[in-house]
């Protein structure tokens, strides 16, 4: 009886202690947020800093360079204030690369660049003190990005860096870097324009660079072999990827080549939206969280089991006041200190709702023209509350925020978890009404029947803006692969067909169009639906294709020059798009509405839009004359032809009618 008391008396003081240090890194986080943990550096001298609740002590090591050799200098911090552990060096330091290390349970921890680090040495193992200012371009004070009125003005143009220029007949003089894919003047196979031409060609106005920070993935002290990740993989949050660069070993290197191709994508018109990855880290127990504030920045069970939500091993807890401001100020120095224009948020569904709306009022009072999208979705379950998670569902509460559409995406083409499963273009029956949600861009409207949806079963988007139309990303199958999975039989012709009208259909949608990179090449990568550490191989961009597709190419090319020459495909509001856009004739495999009024200040007065999925030409009934605008592959945006009565849709094709 003695043993049982004394054991209950045991855990009821530990748990007592546990909750007080729990308190105690409450409060310390509650007040440690109005700190700038950045570190400040003049030439008269450097100001460490580092938030660690639990340490028990912090050095600092220095060092000549960021790869080898000991430290030279050593140092203690001290605490500040609320956990807050810091150092003032004089003099000019800038050029010298560093790590802390803190001290738990009297042992030392592994060395950490610290999660606030600008830049890095190789491989990102150790931090460098630098005057970002010195790393500017010329004219830098003045670069800016592409202004646009909401985000459904911008078409998004999603790449991988390496992707474009990696391939031989890129024609690129840094093939796989950033200075190689904003090169003017390269040319493929049969003097096509490649790189930053082919982009300028097509014209799109936004590039969305998968990530882009430095990862684990890549060795790079061994860039002479052929390394490939996606970049999922979080390692530094703050600074380039140094395999992108010309030479990762310099820190201030891939800082100048990012901010250097940031500004010549701009000098061209086209901003620079960056894919970010706050929801997980590419490591977890040696992560450098782990290694200032153990546990603190992840997500836990009440078991104590580490949560998973994001399926590569961790999540992290953005409801934490230091996570929470770790991401806004993260975010913020990107907008700021790099001039881009916009962020994707992978598995956005793990964040809360309260944290990304955070984010999008810091960014925009940096640039209103940046905006905010990402994944309505998690990878598995998460501790934290489903009314609290920045999810599609939950998109009406984020007013500055939009989510990728997977309504309209597998509607168009069948599920992506289901090689066989089609979509509208590719057969299916009873998809239209998908299609109409994502036409409409999530929004209410009265002719949709939302039971009839995929998916959700109820609008989610106050705005038609908030909603990403798209069919095709790096993840899964290209669309070009994913027609081929699950139509076996239909030959080349038919499949090419295909593959157009799914993305006629989301650039003439009214939410924001995003293109997979090659989509507008038939791009293949043989099959693979999880290309993320293939060769280049499988995930380079093979110029050929511009060679062999250019009927493609120019369908394509022709889309995007209507929906930026007619705003009516990009109204602003829920309003508009309810009061000028209905809906026509619906069947399966068919479907058509009209767009009035001059909607959004279009020149056209009115627009009809068929979309003919059926294998066969559609007699489609008219009931006043029209001038088209587009009819199977032709394109004729002004004085087109006149149609009463009827005209023939072709088989798996769009029409765009006009009446000025």
């Amino acid at each position: 009886m003695k043993l049982k008391l004394s054991l209950l008396l045991l855990i009821m003081i530990t748990t007592s202690c546990l909750n007080q240090t729990k308190t105690s890194i409450s409060e310390s986080s509650k007040t440690a947020i109005q700190t700038s943990l950045w570190l400040n550096y003049t030439k008269e001298a450097s100001i460490f800093k580092l938030w660690s609740p639990t340490a028990e002590n912090v050095k600092l090591n220095l060092y000549k360079n960021g790869f080898d050799n000991n430290a030279y200098e050593i140092y203690n911090l001290s605490t500040y204030i609320n956990n807050v552990w810091e150092l003032k060096l004089d003099g000019d330091l800038n050029g010298v690369y560093y790590t802390y290390q803190i001290m738990i349970d009297n042992k030392w921890l592994d060395e950490t660049p610290g999660i606030y680090a600008q830049a890095v040495g190789v491989n990102g193992k150790r931090a460098m003190v630098l005057d970002l200012e010195s790393t500017n371009p010329e004219n830098w004070e003045r670069d800016k990005g592409p202004s646009i009125n909401k985000p459904n003005d911008a078409i998004i143009y999603e790449l991988h860096i390496r992707d474009m220029t990696i391939q031989p007949q890129s024609g690129s003089s840094f093939p796989g870097k950033y200075l190689g894919l904003v090169e003017t003047g390269t040319k493929g196979p049969n003097n096509v324009a490649t790189g930053l031409d082919h982009l300028m060609e097509l014209g799109i106005t936004h590039v969305h660079l998968l990530p882009t920070y430095d990862h684990y993935s890549i060795d790079e002290t061994n860039l002479e072999t052929s390394q490939f990740n996606w970049g999922y993989d979080p390692q530094n949050y703050n600074v380039p990827e140094g395999s992108f660069s010309t030479n990762p070993y310099n820190a201030e290197v891939r800082i100048e080549e990012f901010k250097t191709m940031v500004k010549k994508f701009h000098d061209h018109g086209i901003g620079v939206i960056l894919d970010v990855v706050y929801n997980h880290t590419g490591i977890t127990k040696n992560s450098n969280f782990n290694l200032e504030a153990p546990d603190y920045y992840y997500r836990f069970w009440e078991d104590g089991k580490q949560s998973d939500a994001s399926a590569c091993g961790n999540e992290t807890a953005s409801e934490k006041e230091m996570m929470r401001k770790f991401i806004i100020e993260s975010v913020s120095f990107w907008a700021e200190e790099y001039h881009l224009d916009g962020f994707r948020f992978d598995l956005m569904g793990i964040h809360d709702i309260a944290t990304m709306n955070e984010v999008a009022e810091a960014v925009k009072k940096i640039n209103p023209n940046i905006f905010i999208y990402g994944e309505g979705w998690t990878a598995g379950d998460s501790p934290l509350l489903i009314r609290d998670r920045a999810l599609k569902q939950n998109i009406t509460k984020m007013p500055q925020i939009t989510a990728f559409n997977d309504d309209i995406r597998d509607g168009l083409k069948g599920s992506v978890f289901d090689d066989k499963s089609t979509g509208f273009v590719s057969g299916a029956k009873n998809t239209e009404t998908s299609v109409k949600f994502g036409v409409v861009g999530a929004i209410q409207h009265p002719q949709i029947d939302y039971d009839a949806i995929n998916y959700s079963k109820a609008p989610w988007t106050n705005e038609p803006w908030q909603s990403i139309s798209y069919v095709s990303c790096h993840d899964n199958h290209t669309i070009y692969d994913k027609l081929k999975v699950s139509r076996k039989e239909a030959d080349e012709a038919t499949i090419i067909a295909m593959d157009k009208l799914a993305n006629a259909v989301v650039m003439t949608s009214q939410g924001v169009p995003f293109i997979h990179a090659g989509a507008e090449l038939l791009r293949t990568k043989n099959g693979e639906h999880n290309s993320y550490n293939l060769p280049d191989s499988i995930n380079q961009m093979d110029w050929n294709w511009k060679v062999r597709h250019d009927n493609v190419f120019e369908y394509y090319k022709n889309l995007i020059t209507l929906r930026k020459a007619h705003p009516a495909f990009r109204m602003p509001s829920a309003e508009e798009v309810r009061k000028n856009l209905t809906f026509k004739t619906i069947e399966d495999g068919m479907l058509s509405y009209e767009i009035s009024n001059h909607a959004n200040g279009d020149s056209w007065k009115d627009i009809l839009i068929v979309y003919n999925a059926k294998t066969t030409a559609y007699k489609y009934k008219l009931k006043s004359e029209w001038q088209l605008a587009v009819i199977g592959d032709k394109y004729t945006l002004e004085a087109g032809k006149k149609i009463s009565k009827s005209v023939n849709v072709p088989a798996i094709s769009m029409l765009v009618a006009y009446r000025k």
